[in-house]
């Protein structure tokens, strides 16, 4: 590698680097503020925990940022050295654009080899330790999702408020039950209560004392031509069942498929593909399920290989555009990686029709972008 060579490489890496930095930050952001911001303001994680997570993000959001950084690196960095003229000197000492290009392609090369390796290894590690340790924290003390004068609307169906927690022990307690368009049936207000974790149902057991229960006509219950009866009991029971499974998920063994490494996801395509024929709707479904892990693995290898396109159309365009302005080569990539992400998503709507070959389809957006990589280079070589 000569002295252009590593100039004009030492010059896309760190920009790339920049600006996968930059896009990864805002992904990670978005997940983040999506996944922790609720838990962390509600008490149920530190800001030492959710930091551990949030590290934990960076494979993921990485596997997307790199193409869209080595596309704004190479964007921005052909536009720059071709609005100072470098480019122009370099044509004009016989250097053709190809071979100005070959730094890029090989950052390319090493980009794929790196998104290769996020994605069959670090980002499905990362995912299940994600999901793994954020499961553990919440669980380890859901009483944290009952915070005193708040109105708490996490519960589907109910409406709860408390006016003090101390421990397990609820006072001035208030529940309200809803029907589908919102409406309150059933509403309970007590001095004191206690709340209890049934681990097995994954549950909290509301028992309350000196408690007012007022319930309404299902069929009208805004009607209050006739007052309804609030009776008082001394202790309810059976006492109130509130299901977590809405809001911690339902506990599983069985992994996503995107969060699969290249062993498990061939371990389970095979065992999809070896199971026995089944007649009319089971073998359509068995030819679905094919179809999903096939496209898991082919969408893994285009976002890698994306990361060559990406470099290798950057590079006719960024001297096409010649600007030095970075607000240009960011609208551009923004551009690029959204139509491409807008192809592979219309192949993705395919994934129940496996008789069209979605999983080969996916290659569509790469091939796409390198015959137009191929053309524009041809015609800057012409003039």
């Amino acid at each position: 590698m000569n002295l252009l060579d590593r100039y004009i490489f030492r010059s896309v890496l760190l920009t790339c680097l920049g600006a996968v930095a930059l896009f990864a930050f805002v992904l990670m952001l978005g997940n983040a503020i999506r996944d922790l911001l609720g838990y962390l303001l509600r008490g149920q994680l530190s800001l030492q925990t959710t930091g551990e997570l949030i590290l934990l993000l960076i494979p993921f959001v990485v596997s997307y940022a790199l193409p869209m950084g080595i596309l704004t690196g190479v964007l921005l960095v052909l536009g720059r050295i071709s609005a100072d003229s470098e480019v122009t000197a370099m044509r004009a000492n016989g250097i053709s654009l190809l071979r100005i290009a070959r730094p890029v392609i090989l950052l390319g090369v090493l980009g794929c080899a790196a998104t290769l390796y996020v994605n069959f290894r670090s980002m499905p590690w990362a995912r299940v330790e994600y999901d793994r340790r954020l499961t553990e924290y919440v669980r380890a003390d859901p009483a944290r999702f009952i915070v005193p004068k708040t109105f708490i609307r996490d519960f589907p169906g109910y409406v709860i408020y408390v006016g003090d927690k101390q421990g397990t022990v609820l006072r001035d307690f208030w529940l309200w039950q809803l029907d589908r368009e919102g409406r309150a049936l059933h509403m309970v207000h007590a001095e004191s209560g206690r709340i209890d974790y049934d681990k097995e149902k994954n549950s909290f057991i509301v028992t309350l004392t000196r408690a007012s229960i007022e319930k309404r006509n299902r069929e009208s219950p805004g009607d209050l031509r006739e007052p309804p009866s609030i009776p008082t009991v001394e202790k309810t029971e059976p006492p109130y069942e509130l299901p977590l499974d809405p809001i911690l998920g339902v506990p599983t063994l069985r992994q996503k498929l995107q969060w699969m490494t290249w062993t498990e996801l061939h371990v389970e395509l095979g065992r999809h593909e070896l199971a026995p024929a089944e007649p009319g709707d089971a073998q359509k479904q068995k030819d679905r399920d094919v179809m999903q892990v096939r496209l898991v693995i082919q969408d893994k290898l285009t976002t890698a290989v994306a990361v060559i396109s990406f470099a290798l159309i950057g590079v006719p365009l960024g001297v096409r555009v010649s600007r030095r302005e970075t607000t240009a080569g960011l609208g551009i990539a923004t551009g690029l990686a959204l139509a491409y992400y807008f192809l592979t998503v219309m192949v993705g709507w395919l994934s129940r029709h496996p008789e069209y070959r979605p999983d080969l389809l996916y290659w569509v957006p790469n091939l796409v972008f390198l015959a137009l990589a191929v053309r524009l280079f041809r015609r800057l070589e012409r003039r």
